[in-house]
């Protein structure tokens, strides 16, 4: 009796593991399974400064849950509004210079142009005024050549007695007369040529002094380019000061701080990590012996070792182009001829139906449906 209930026994198990290793192929005929699996997020941001100084607030902890636009912490931005308020008093003095110098430039300008255009109607005058003169000083010499012919026809009349003595002197005081005229005009020639001299001198000096305008015009670009740069150095400074204040760049929890109050930091340096639980997905490496029938929009089983009482479901979302091993830093090198193969793995990506109680790291294993 006894060796019967052996017996029977023995059977039992044996149609057992049967059974368990009969389901356990099919299982693993009809489901591509690994645990080489990972719960991953496509919104794991590291948040830094874009500038460097001390933080004198941080405003949330580890865990915490924020808002997008929310303020996480503060730089201190004394430096970059002493900075600022230098550039500005700067700048004011700049644009005074500017003006002062402008205002020169325009009062420069008129009385130069005045005076050049006195000085060229001047010119012109005493030109017109000299040719008046020499042309009275022809006029005035054809008279006298005259007079002298007379005066030696009077000579000859006064010598036969023909006329009387006064006659022929005013003739002659007439002539001396004339020449003193005409001695005079060339004189006043004379003085005028200097003046006009002296006008031509001051015309050119007039016009040589608006060369002076030009260094002006240059002096007044240079302060315009200084201005120039200097309020893109102000903004860049304003900028600077809008970098002090880290803000949140998407919903989200604090995953990790990474820095204390009142540490000086530099520009690019770690100051909290932000997960948004949202964006979770799950990633798995998948073998390539196993890729058979994997295809997007197939249905996953997902276990997730933190929960082995909750299985949750996904749906295949993408699969890689290239292995996983495609761009490894320090790829293998088969030019020589010794080649060992080795499994490759593809990563897929899955896509959850429930995110809640996931957080990222987590490991899993999942079951992908082939079809």
């Amino acid at each position: 009796m006894s060796k019967k209930a052996g017996t029977l026994l023995i059977l039992i198990l044996i149609a057992f593991f049967v059974f368990a290793g009969v389901r356990y192929t099919l299982y693993r005929t009809e489901y591509a399974v690994s645990d080489a699996a990972f719960i991953r997020s496509d919104t794991l941001s590291i948040l830094s400064f874009k500038v460097g100084g001390k933080v004198v607030e941080l405003f949330k902890k580890e865990n915490e849950p924020v808002k997008k636009g929310e303020v996480l912490a503060k730089i201190d931005p004394v430096d970059f509004e002493v900075a600022k308020e230098r550039a500005l008093k700067e700048l004011e003095a700049l644009e005074k210079e500017t003006e002062a110098l402008k205002l020169k430039k325009k009062r420069l300008k008129k009385t130069l142009s005045l005076n050049a255009k006195l000085s060229e109607i001047d010119v012109e005058a005493i030109k017109k005024d000299i040719q008046a003169s020499l042309f009275s000083v022809k006029s005035l010499q054809t008279k006298l050549q005259k007079i002298k012919k007379d005066e030696k026809r009077y000579k000859n009349l006064l010598e036969k007695k023909l006329i009387s003595l006064s006659d022929y002197e005013n003739l002659s005081v007439k002539r001396k007369s004339l020449q003193d005229e005409i001695e005079a005009l060339k004189k006043g020639v004379e003085a005028k040529r200097a003046s006009l001299q002296k006008a031509k001198e001051a015309y050119e000096i007039s016009v040589l002094n608006m060369k002076r305008i030009e260094e002006l015009e240059k002096n007044i670009e240079s302060l315009e380019e200084k201005k120039e740069a200097l309020k893109k150095g102000i903004l860049e400074i304003e900028n600077k000061i809008s970098y002090s204040v880290l803000y949140a760049p998407f919903d989200g929890i604090i995953a990790k701080k990474f820095i204390a109050r009142d540490r000086v930091v530099k520009k690019g340096s770690p100051v909290y990590a932000l997960v948004d639980p949202k964006s979770l997905y799950c990633e798995v490496l998948l073998s390539e012996k196993k890729l058979h029938g994997v295809k997007v929009g197939n249905r996953v089983k997902i276990t997730v070792d933190a929960l082995k009482d909750k299985e949750t479901e996904g749906v295949v979302e993408s699969i890689a182009p290239t292995s996983a091993s495609t761009f490894s830093l320090v790829p293998r090198d088969i030019a020589s001829g010794e080649f060992t193969k080795l499994d490759q793995r593809f990563k897929v990506r899955i896509a959850l139906k429930d995110k809640s109680s996931l957080r990222v790291g987590m490991s899993a294993e999942v079951a992908i449906e082939r079809k």
